[in-house]
């Protein structure tokens, strides 16, 4: 199984967000970003805007909001 990228580009990050249906609402000192889901709810996701993301921040988000572990290294992957 491949393991999370230690640090991340931010941009890379946001990029495989987006790919898994989340939109960017706000950018300060931490990214904001939504999904809205197929049953009408929404998923919120809270991102730090760092340079780089470490890995263990990037676990604490999948984890969070929902999105497995193969699905977000697909989408990391294709950006």
């Amino acid at each position: 199984m491949p393991k999370f990228p230690i640090d991340a580009p931010k941009q890379k990050v946001v990029k495989s967000l987006e790919i898994l249906g989340f939109k960017m609402i706000r950018e300060r000192e931490h990214i904001s970003m939504e999904r809205i889901n197929t049953d009408g709810t929404k998923t919120p996701l809270t991102i730090p805007n760092h340079p780089k993301i470490k890995a263990s921040t990037l676990r604490t988000i999948c984890t969070q909001s929902g999105i497995s572990r193969n699905d977000f290294l697909n989408a990391y992957e294709k950006t």
